[in-house]
């Protein structure tokens, strides 16, 4: 798993400063530190302004995907609807603007169990003078081949989400159409 890691991270960590951490304990003792998949990365924006582009519908489909949906509130949908319609994202649990959200978190479809189950994702914002730390803690793994599976694959996926986070700071808002086309052959 560690090569895994270390590759499909390599490119990612290489453009982007993300800080990632894994704590992970194989104890089988009676107490102990269930597993965490931890991702941090300073996006060069205030606070405010990195907590609307997570908090609405309108922030998030500028770096996530064009047809992303928040209703921000305990219960309502944290969503990303990827053309080919997949879907990422979740349920927000709770929230306290400008601080965090958590979301209880799906797994992309082809981990069936791991995205019924869900994981809890925990973003956290914290202002560093004109920049924005957002570190993401996601936790309830389990154990399993596809929880381990789910895993590995999410280790390089929220990497990757953090790091277009960034981007979109970086670079604006992410045009949609340059990504997927113009199917209806607008804009030629």
């Amino acid at each position: 798993m560690k090569t895994f890691i270390a590759s499909s991270l390599a490119a990612v960590l290489a453009l982007v400063p993300v800080r990632f951490a894994v704590a992970q304990t194989d104890s089988p003792a009676a107490v102990h530190e269930p597993q965490q998949l931890v991702i941090e990365v300073e996006v060069p924006a205030p606070v405010g302004e990195v907590w609307r582009a997570f908090s609405t519908s309108e922030g998030l489909s500028t770096w996530l995907t064009p047809n992303a949906v928040v209703d921000l509130r305990p219960g309502g949908e944290w969503t990303a609807h990827f053309p080919g319609g997949s879907t990422g994202g979740g349920t927000i649990v709770s929230f306290v603007p400008e601080k965090e959200m958590v979301i209880a978190a799906l797994a992309p479809d082809q981990f069936p169990h791991v995205r019924a189950e869900r994981t809890r994702a925990t973003f956290q914002f914290q202002s560093r003078g004109d920049s924005t730390v957002v570190r993401l803690t996601q936790t309830g793994w389990k154990s399993g081949p596809e929880w381990t599976r789910a895993y590995e694959y999410l280790v390089a996926g929220n990497a990757e989400l953090m790091a277009t986070l960034h981007k979109r700071f970086v670079d604006g808002p992410i045009d949609w159409k340059k990504v997927f086309g113009d199917p209806a052959g607008k804009g030629k």
